[in-house]
């Protein structure tokens, strides 16, 4: 069975819980407490869970029996677990009502063909189900995922360096992080070329994050540790007194949550020059100043970070002075969770000064005619290719491609700031610029309209005329 199958079949699974009311984020929350201790037995990483709370004695159970002890045993590892185990299973209760529902989850997967010689098999298989659960709209999880096509684009121009220290300050997952060390790996042979402190630095230290939701935290957590990656992912609030420590980074990669803070209350941070309730524009605050000089960042943000009055046009002039803010991708509507949610990437660079780092700005306009993106119509590697190839272009200027298009830092400063420019012309506009003139064609309507009426009214009488003959 290979790790498609896998997915589909505990996706499958769901169906069993439907009884129970469980929603597919709480279902795959629960499958993170149980496939934890599977993925240990099936990779003999045992010794780390104490005897008698490992794979085959919750297997070995079954009913009522099978049930107190799976309460049980989420209690005591969110109680007196340690390390990684602790921070998974605190606080963790269950959702599974029924001990036959819980007895048929655990069977089925003990059943499974476990490729326990691939090392990322687990890693594939949860990423798989991550997936499911954001392409779901009734789980309300797409706000934790970004695209993996997107992902995977966004690392590859990036370029992340054995050696550097990576952040998510809004991890959701995990996937950038987790992405941006495959990329690393791809390059070192699986670390394998590294020197041996580089080697640990990789694994313990490299890829870091930060996430506010609880349940969002375990999965970032089972995520990074089905890729053996054991960097710091903490449970908490950037735009708190926690972000503060979050800093001196190498490259930071991040898709941050849309909105105002709950309430509309203002970033609790005392560090930050210019306050607002706007949770992007304090992430993207957050971000560039927690890059160490020539550190690089991509950050995935709405359309109203670009164009906002008032502390958004301050937060773009501070972006652009303390950072070399070179490019930015116009996303096409429609790939993410919220439709009709208009987002960008905005990919710069840490200078040396605080000041004038940003002398243009390119504009990659991958919106405007552009086919609406979805299930029927999913992202992929082709989707973003011209844009790679202009962006990673020796010279721009020589890049022959309309969608691609630069500003001077002068002419962005004529309007207030804005980066809300380089959109192409919509086909749309010219469909309608031939159209024909207004008033002939509603002429045209009104006389149809009345063709319509004295047709009715004949049909009605007719009608009549039937009637009268019947009787």
């Amino acid at each position: 069975m290979n790790n498609q199958e896998i997915v589909q079949k505990l996706w499958n699974l769901c169906n069993v819980l439907r009884d129970d009311g469980i929603t597919y984020h709480q279902y795959v929350t629960e499958l993170t407490y149980i496939l934890f201790l599977k993925m240990a037995q099936e990779k003999d990483t045992e010794e780390n869970i104490p005897v008698g709370y490992r794979w085959e004695n919750l297997s070995a159970y079954s009913g009522i029996t099978l049930k107190n002890f799976y309460v049980n045993l989420l209690k005591y590892f969110g109680e007196k677990g340690t390390g990684i185990i602790k921070e998974i299973y605190q606080d963790a209760v269950t959702s599974i009502k029924s001990p036959n529902n819980l007895e048929t989850i655990i069977t089925n997967i003990d059943l499974f063909d476990w490729d326990s010689e691939n090392e990322d098999s687990f890693g594939t298989i949860y990423e798989g189900l991550l997936e499911k659960n954001a392409n779901e709209k009734k789980s309300g999880a797409g706000q934790y995922f970004t695209p993996r096509p997107l992902i995977d684009c966004i690392v590859r121009l990036m370029k992340p360096q054995a050696g550097e220290l990576c952040n998510d300050p809004a991890c959701g997952t995990f996937g950038f992080m987790i992405a941006a060390a495959q990329y690393v790996r791809a390059h070192t042979d699986d670390f394998a070329t590294l020197s041996d402190e580089l080697y640990k630095f990789e694994k313990y230290n490299a890829f870091t994050g930060c996430e506010l939701v609880q349940d969002t935290h375990r999965l970032a957590l089972m995520n990074a540790l089905l890729h053996d990656l054991h960097g710091k992912i903490i449970w908490g609030d950037t735009l708190s007194s926690v972000g503060q420590q979050m800093k001196n980074f190498d490259l930071v990669l991040s898709n941050p949550p849309f909105g105002t803070k709950k309430g509309g209350e203002r970033a609790s941070r005392d560090d930050f020059t210019f306050t607002t309730s706007n949770k992007q524009l304090n992430f993207l605050q957050h971000i560039y100043r927690s890059l160490k000089i020539g550190g690089r960042a991509a950050v995935v943000l709405p359309d109203n970070v670009l164009f906002a009055d008032g502390e958004g046009a301050q937060i773009r002039a501070d972006l652009m002075d303390k950072c070399n803010l070179h490019t930015i991708l116009r996303l096409p509507t429609g790939i993410f969770y919220a439709q009709g949610i208009k987002t960008n990437v905005l990919f710069f660079k840490r200078g040396v000064s605080d000041y004038d780092n940003t002398k243009e700005v390119w504009i990659y306009d991958l919106r405007t005619n552009m086919p609406s993106f979805g299930k029927t119509a999913p992202l992929n590697k082709e989707t973003f290719a011209a844009f790679e190839s202009a962006f990673d272009a020796p010279d721009r200027r020589a890049v022959n491609d309309e969608r691609f298009s630069v500003f001077t830092r002068a002419q962005i400063a004529e309007k207030n700031n804005s980066l809300d420019l380089g959109l192409i012309r919509d086909d749309s506009v010219a469909v309608s610029e031939e159209l024909p003139d207004p008033i002939d064609t509603g002429e045209e309507i009104i006389s149809q309209l009345q063709d319509a009426i004295d047709l009715i009214q004949s049909v009605v009488d007719e009608l009549k005329t039937c009637g009268l003959k019947k009787n």
